[in-house]
């Protein structure tokens, strides 16, 4: 009984030393999907993607259904029920762009906030934190949850990093990685670094803004063609004989030329007119 007893001990301690000594294997990141990421860079991260998915699906039959009852042509109703489907992801896709505009035009003045607290004696940290209530507007919720999570956890690397999740931005990236690296390498260089930084902000939103106004005129010419003849269409479901052709092997040939001709040079004059996207760093 004497020897269970100390055998007993001696594995409790041992597993003790073992939880203090040996090093946790590290967690490997999970890989989100790719809605989950336009979810993220949408500024709709509470969503949950099955929700999107489900949408897709319920917008799908729905417009099937109706395309369906006004034309009685099934081949149509599929053609009208695939554009349905898709058209929550070209929303998710439209806000996306326009929230990663909004973020790269306040960046700067951003910048030149944290710039004038740094200056002024504040901490680093401190500095983050009174942007949720002094910084841009689109900035103030996720500085505000950066200033909350800091304080609770008092970890600075990982608050930036469930910031950079949060904020599911390039530019973001950039500036908080450089405030990463001026604080773990300190010095007194930190308020010329962020006033360097929102110069070149600055002068890389004003370029890019240039660069696609002048190319916006080829994406609304690209997405008018594509429109135009699905427009056509829809209103030729009110005439039934003439719609009822489509429902031939012939129409089907047609309406699938059609649609393959409308994504290929829809997708091709995009992607001549598209500008080089910025890519998130160590995300």
């Amino acid at each position: 009984m004497g020897a269970l007893v100390g055998l007993g001990a001696g594995v409790g301690l041992l597993l003790v030393w073992v939880a203090f000594t040996v090093p946790r294997a590290a967690a490997r990141p999970t890989r989100r999907g790719r809605i989950a990421d336009l979810l993220e860079r949408a500024g709709l991260g509470g969503t949950s993607p099955r929700g999107v998915v489900a949408l897709c699906l319920g917008s799908a039959v729905v417009v099937g259904l109706a395309i369906e009852v006004l034309s009685s042509t099934a081949p149509v109703a599929v053609a009208f029920a695939a554009m349905a489907g898709y058209l929550p992801l070209a929303v998710l896709s439209g806000r996306a762009r326009r929230r990663q505009r909004e973020l790269a035009e306040v960046w700067p003045e951003a910048v030149d906030n944290l710039a004038s607290a740094v200056r002024a004696g504040m901490s680093l940290a401190e500095a983050l934190g009174q942007l949720g209530r002094r910084g841009p507007v689109p900035l103030r919720g996720a500085f505000s949850v950066f200033a909350a999570d800091y304080q609770v956890t008092g970890r600075f690397g990982d608050s930036l990093d469930r910031l950079k999740d949060r904020l599911a931005d390039p530019v973001g990236d950039r500036v908080i990685e450089g405030l990463r690296i001026a604080r773990d390498v300190g010095g007194g260089d930190l308020g010329r670094l962020l006033r360097g930084l929102a110069v070149h902000l600055r002068e890389d939103a004003r370029t890019r803004a240039e660069l696609e106004s002048r190319q916006a005129w080829t994406v609304n010419g690209a997405r008018l063609a594509v429109a135009a003849p699905w427009l056509v269409l829809l209103m030729l479901c009110f005439q039934r004989p003439v719609i009822g052709r489509y429902a031939s092997p012939a129409g089907i040939v047609v309406l699938a030329i059609g649609a393959a001709s409308c994504l290929v040079a829809y997708r091709l004059m995009v992607r001549i007119g598209r500008l080089p996207a910025e890519r998130r760093v160590l995300s």
